[in-house]
């Protein structure tokens, strides 16, 4: 198998487990309706362990484009294989999300909220609050990067460290989800949301195109930062990847202060 067919297969797998738990819990008439966030966050957090299992030993199972540049931007990933990568990663999403609304083909028509349909392809804010909800993106994918860095550097059994990711994973969505619905994962929240956009999906409403760009910049930005910090702090190197992601992350750090305040008259 080659790694552009091993991410796009790793990236399909992590939608369909991840987009079918919300899927399961968030629509109507399903046996698992309703069960909550907990049931949503071990589900993805399965979800990346099976596909690190599936794929990891070819490509390594990015399965994420913000892995993929953030590795690529700290020298442990060759920048000529990121296009290919994050395309596959792209198709990846596009076809898991389809395989879910397959298999809950009646489940759409039994849904009123055209929301709840699109919260299963991709994610919205609890709270809209556009440079909070891009810190928020920052602050959870900052930790899913450095988080797998943290791992990477420690020994473990052999076969264990996807099920380590996976509790990375879980301990993500379960303390810092529930803002945005964590994407983490460009391709995750972006490749499903085009697949809402052009699947016959009955009553299915807007793609909320507007919110897009936060779950596809958010984790770009907070990984970059999460590897930069990494390198610098446990490794002694500095780039200037590393000065502009800070600056960067001040500026929406004082964005979002600014305009929580402005709201406070």
């Amino acid at each position: 198998m080659s790694t552009f067919l091993a991410e796009y297969f790793g990236t399909m797998v992590l939608i369909i487990l991840g987009g079918g738990v919300c899927a399961g819990v968030a629509l109507k008439k399903t046996g698992s309706n309703d069960s909550g966030w907990i049931v949503i966050t071990m589900g993805w957090a399965l979800a990346v362990t099976l596909a690190i299992y599936a794929v990891g030993s070819i490509s390594g199972a990015h399965i994420n484009p913000a892995v993929t540049i953030s590795m690529a931007i700290v020298g442990e990933f060759e920048w000529a294989k990121v296009p290919s990568y994050v395309v596959a990663q792209m198709l990846g999403a596009m076809t898991g999300a389809a395989i879910v609304w397959l298999h809950y083909l009646p489940h759409w028509r039994a849904t009123e909220d055209a929301a709840t349909k699109l919260g299963v392809f991709s994610t919205a804010p609890s709270i809209p609050s556009r440079w909070a909800n891009l810190l928020s993106e920052m602050i959870g994918t900052f930790i899913l990067i450095a988080g797998l860095l943290f791992i990477g550097a420690n020994k473990f059994t052999e076969g264990l460290n996807p099920l380590v990711v996976g509790a990375l994973i879980a301990a993500i969505g379960i303390s810092l989800g529930g803002t945005t619905g964590y994407a983490i994962n460009p391709a995750r929240d972006l490749g499903p949301r085009i697949a809402h956009a052009v699947l016959p999906i009955t009553g299915k409403g807007s793609s909320n195109w507007s919110y897009a760009p936060i779950p596809v910049v958010g984790p770009i930005l907070g990984g970059v930062l999460g590897a930069t910090m990494y390198q610098w702090l446990f490794q002694g190197q500095t780039s200037i990847w590393l000065w502009v992601s800070l600056a960067l992350t001040a500026i929406v750090v004082g964005l979002a202060v600014q305009e929580e305040m402005a709201k406070d008259g």
